[in-house]
């Protein structure tokens, strides 16, 4: 088992609270995390606490079913920022992950994504190649979703 964290740190040429609204709609993300389907266990707020999804990312038997739990999800309107986590519930990924969002200006912000996982069946001395490839991963996707809300 292997322990993969990054950090990948972007800027967005969008209000924090639209790029806020972007990244908590779990079913969006797969317009903009390449070849991910969401699935929502949960009825009501798909965002409140305990709410769960399940990410699966690749395609056939190499796809990567990724289960999430809600463990924190707010908005601030006063600030102008959000901050989310989930728990990561399996069955390859355990830990968490988590973004914060901040405002740069009125018409731009910046997100912080953070994810701190333990990958099973991964050999520990793959991390760094996990590693980098999942930070590159959430860079591209998050470059994509910057385009898609430059374009609305």
């Amino acid at each position: 088992m292997a322990n993969v964290r990054f950090t990948v740190t972007q800027p967005f040429d969008a209000p924090a609270r639209t790029v806020w609204d972007a990244l908590i709609d779990w079913k969006g993300h797969e317009t903009w995390i390449p070849a991910t389907k969401v699935e929502i266990h949960t009825d009501g707020d798909p965002t409140a606490i305990g709410s769960e999804f399940t990410a699966t990312t690749g395609y056939g038997p190499l796809a990567l079913p990724d289960t999430m739990r809600v463990t924190r999800c707010a908005w601030d309107d006063g600030a102008g920022t959000g901050d989310c986590e989930v728990e990561k519930l399996g069955p390859v990924l355990t830990g968490r992950a988590g973004f914060t969002i901040e405002p740069t200006s009125e018409t731009a912000s910046e997100v912080v994504w953070i994810e701190d996982v333990k990958v099973r069946y991964l050999p520990r001395v793959l991390a760094p190649i996990a590693k980098v490839a999942g930070a590159a991963g959430f860079r591209l996707g998050m470059r994509k979703l910057g385009k898609q809300l430059a374009a609305r």
